[in-house]
């Protein structure tokens, strides 16, 4: 069976205290629910991965950001061996040329963090693997694969993805 295709899109920007900090919202519904995750979904069927991470921003925060806007950093595969219908793949885009306020819908509440203070500890567990070296400006290719209780990390491959 297919894992399925999903995408995530973290947008950042300078705040008023000139530091960096990355869009994430809490998640309301749906998969995730309670944790702080990166805005995403399904890629789905004719959709390129970066039309997907541009129009799941749009509809889970209201901003608009050009598929074109989007940089490709990383590839990662998460595995759930006692949930397999959890198991996807997702093509993960940074990006800093956007418009529009981040809103509120019925699906996340979205939130500027400072890049050097992520929640990491609200997160799902694999976010501190990745996400600071993401933002570091790596790029990386990486599997996870979750314990039994499918909130631990049980094993991780990470690796650099190729340009």
């Amino acid at each position: 069976m297919p894992l399925t295709a999903t995408c995530l899109c973290l947008l950042t920007r300078i705040g008023g205290d000139g530091q960096r900090q990355v869009l994430l919202g809490h998640k309301k519904t749906g998969f995730g629910t309670g944790k702080i995750v990166g805005l995403g979904g399904h890629v789905e069927p004719g959709e390129s991965p970066a039309d997907a991470a541009a129009r799941e921003v749009k509809e889970e925060a209201g901003i608009d950001v050009p598929p074109a806007a989007l940089r490709e950093v990383a590839y990662m595969t998460f595995l759930f061996p006692v949930c397999p219908r959890w198991d996807m793949t997702v093509s993960i885009f940074t990006g800093a040329d956007w418009t529009g306020e981040a809103a509120e819908t019925a699906e996340i509440t979205p939130a500027w963090f400072p890049v050097t203070g992520l929640p990491l500890d609200r997160m799902w567990d694999d976010a501190r693997y990745w996400l600071p070296r993401i933002l570091a400006g790596e790029r990386v290719r990486a599997t996870f694969t979750y314990a039994d209780d499918c909130e631990t990390v049980a094993e991780a491959t990470l690796a650099p993805l190729a340009t």
